[in-house]
């Protein structure tokens, strides 16, 4: 008898050193990798604080997920990839579900782990782009639409602009000069080929954030039709500052979803008026579900945030967004293998369910605050439009209808680019699709 139990305390001990919580833990594990401090602190708090309001919310308005309370295990990266593996080592453990980097870098660091350790890797809207073809990434999402379909949306809407020919115009990219900026150069080097205008590339150092006037004076000399940003923390408003200095017409600016939060240009004031960004989450406090947060969470003293106006931001209700297509797929998990206590395993199989209406959007409170979103086993991502808002010097608006990206050339792209990624590596772990 001794020896039995012996033998079962071993193997529990195993379950959990592998990531597989247990039925008496009855909790679901959610990491939260956050960066609360350092340069890029101005763009990661209203995320990480949006993110967990959104689980705290599950708890604390329907006692958790099919009954089981989520566990939110949060972890300060500082936006360092080291440190973001680090924090995956420590929580992986813990019985982790699923894992959202918010950060490209910690992202690619992740990847080649997660079909070890049978977590799904969550990067909504970054990282890297080609994980949306499923075959090759079984355990990467990028969902509703990757770096590359951004980029063509924006070419897309720049066309739009010049009433449907772009020929002979020049197009400039500042970039924060790591893996997130040089994400989309492909597809816009691509374009730009095909399309027949000039693409003009501006990286900024990490280091170089808060002092970009030698690429803003280039710019002023090389005199671009429109400037296309994407940037992160404190490049962001800096950006937009030198832009007004130089007097670059805002209305041409245009950010990637990443780059257009109240954070990126109220420091610049009256000077950011007009500038542009893509959005795929509606902003503002008008919508159920963030009525909800406030109710249930935030004027319970649940929350981090300072005060109730940073509820609704851009940053934030994204967050929101982010968190609930996480709890629907643990959702998902829960109902395809029939149990509470699901694992990571069940959770990838829930992401790739994942197919929210405009019916389930307004019952979970996310009506008119974005669009619908499907993913499947052969598309991660499912290539879902995005909309171009304009900051009018008090709030950001609205100012063009949802944008589909350009998948006819996207997608060969990135099923090349899938290929090129395992070419080699001969055991990378792929799957099979019927469809």
């Amino acid at each position: 008898m001794k020896l039995m139990k012996t033998s079962l305390g071993i193997a529990a001990g195993a379950m959990f050193a592998t990531g597989v919580a247990t039925s008496a833990q009855a909790e679901l594990v959610v990491p939260v990798l956050s960066y609360r401090t350092g340069a890029f602190a101005g763009s990661g708090i209203p995320q990480a604080n949006g993110f967990t309001d959104y689980l705290k919310l599950i708890n604390e308005r329907d006692g958790g997920i099919g009954g089981v309370k989520i566990r939110i295990e949060e972890c300060e990266t500082g936006y360092n990839a080291q440190k973001g593996v680090e924090c995956y080592e420590k929580t992986k453990a813990l019985g982790a579900l699923i894992y959202n980097p918010y950060s490209t870098g910690i992202t690619l660091q992740l990847i080649p782990k997660a079909a070890v350790d049978k977590i799904p890797v969550f990067s909504m809207g970054y990282g890297l782009s080609a994980a949306a073809v499923g075959e090759t990434f079984p355990w990467v999402f990028n969902a509703p639409a990757t770096y590359w379909d951004a980029a063509s949306m924006i070419v897309k809407y720049i066309e739009s602009q010049e009433g449907g020919d772009i020929k002979g115009k020049k197009v400039g990219f500042i970039y924060l000069d790591v893996g997130y900026g040089r994400e989309p150069i492909p597809i816009l080097e691509q374009l730009s080929k095909s399309m027949g205008f000039e693409l003009q590339l501006y990286p900024v150092g990490v280091k170089e954030m808060q002092n970009q006037a030698s690429q803003w004076l280039q710019v002023r000399r090389n005199r671009p039709d429109y400037m296309v940003m994407w940037g992160w923390g404190a490049m962001n408003p800096t950006a937009v500052k030198e832009a007004a200095k130089i007097r670059y017409p805002m209305d041409k600016f245009i950010g990637v979803w990443w780059s257009g939060s109240e954070g990126d240009v109220i420091p610049a004031g009256a000077g950011a008026k007009g500038f542009k960004a893509l959005g795929f989450v509606g902003s503002g406090q008008d919508h159920p579900v963030i009525q909800d947060i406030l109710k249930h969470v935030v004027r319970k003293g649940k929350s981090q945030v300072k005060s109730e106006d940073e509820v609704g931001d851009v940053l934030y209700n994204r967050s929101v967004y982010n968190a609930m297509l996480v709890v629907e797929a643990i959702r998902n998990a829960q109902e395809i293998s029939g149990k509470k206590q699901v694992t990571g395993e069940d959770v990838r199989k829930g992401m790739e369910a994942l197919n929210l209406d405009e019916a389930r959007l307004k019952e979970l409170g996310f009506g008119g605050m974005a669009n619908p979103v499907k993913v499947s086993c052969a598309d991660h991502s499912g290539g879902h439009p995005a909309f171009v808002r304009q900051w009018d010097g008090e709030k950001w608006t609205k100012v063009s209808d949802w944008i589909q990206p350009m998948t006819d050339k996207v997608r060969p792209m990135l099923e090349a680019a899938a290929k090129k990624y395992v070419s080699d590596k001969p055991n990378w772990p792929g799957q099979k699709c019927s469809s």
